[in-house]
């Protein structure tokens, strides 16, 4: 029996990485195996900036224009910190301006959606971390947290694709969900609204939660770390084969492919601040 170095804190992402594929898990919880971003990713990254960004501006200056104008200085910084990344999708500079302008097609579409003329969120890319009654750990990043003048809370969470069928939504409902699970226990407040704006195509959809619906969701969240735990003690991470494992990038590991999965890394105890990104 093998124990494996399990992360110090469970994130939205990674406990929807076990829910699809335990070894997806293992490879990028416990492995940390590379991946090259996609472009779409990126782009994903990008948008989020810009927004974070727009919110640092005086409320009257929060145009369409405005906006758009942020997308080329913000790409420069993430180019700069990444220029490896930059070179590996767009070669010599081609196919950039294409996607650069698609990026510029999400940004506009955020203002059919929400005015932020109208918005002071309390918090941007908020980084929460807290522990459960159980010990557990839970971390991640919300992308925007309004508070109004009578303390009614609303999540706000971002993406950059389309919204998804009602019988697929049950990924993004997770995630945020996730979030509001940290939000209650670290503010002792249930969220009034929980809010995922798809800018893919200009759609909105919204959860009122009850205190009930997060217990149980706080329920579900340790009973897939009580899963992750098992699967580490043991040492074994079942691949699960689906769809998205043709958008994998590590099938030549994976022995639904054919691939044999490296040697797992030497136990050890996971400092407190070990990076694990929502």
């Amino acid at each position: 029996m093998t124990t494996a170095p399990l992360p110090s804190a469970l994130s939205p992402s990674r406990a929807s990485d076990f829910l699809q594929c335990p070894l997806l898990f293992r490879f990028r919880a416990i492995d940390r195996l590379p991946e090259a971003p996609s472009a779409a990713a990126l782009r994903g990254t990008l948008v989020h900036a810009c927004l974070e960004r727009l919110y640092e501006l005086p409320a009257r200056t929060r145009t369409p224009s405005t906006a758009v104008d942020l997308v080329d200085p913000e790409w420069a910084r993430i180019r700069d910190g990444r220029p490896e990344v930059a070179e590996h999708l767009f070669p010599g500079g081609e196919g950039l301006d294409t996607w650069l302008e698609s990026a510029r097609t999400l940004v506009r579409r955020y203002f059919d959606l929400e005015d932020p003329e109208r918005l002071e969120p309390r918090e941007r890319e908020m980084r929460l971390e807290v522990a459960l009654p159980t010990g557990l750990r839970l971390r991640g990043y919300v992308d925007r947290l309004d508070v109004a003048a009578n303390g009614r809370i609303r999540v706000v969470d971002y993406k950059t694709g389309k919204s998804p069928h009602p019988r697929f939504e049950d990924k993004a409902k997770f995630q945020i969900f996730f979030y509001a699970v940290m939000i209650w226990r670290d503010l002792g407040v249930v969220p009034a609204r929980l809010q995922l704006v798809y800018l893919g195509d200009g759609s909105v959809r919204w959860y009122d939660p009850t205190e009930e619906e997060l217990a149980a969701a706080e329920a579900e969240i340790g009973g897939i770390w009580a899963r992750i735990e098992e699967a580490g003690r043991a040492g074994t991470w079942e691949p699960r084969r689906s769809k998205l494992c043709g958008w994998c990038e590590h099938q030549a590991l994976c022995p639904e492919f054919g691939g044999t999965p490296p040697p797992l890394p030497s136990p050890w105890i996971p400092a407190s601040g070990d990076p694990e990104h929502g």
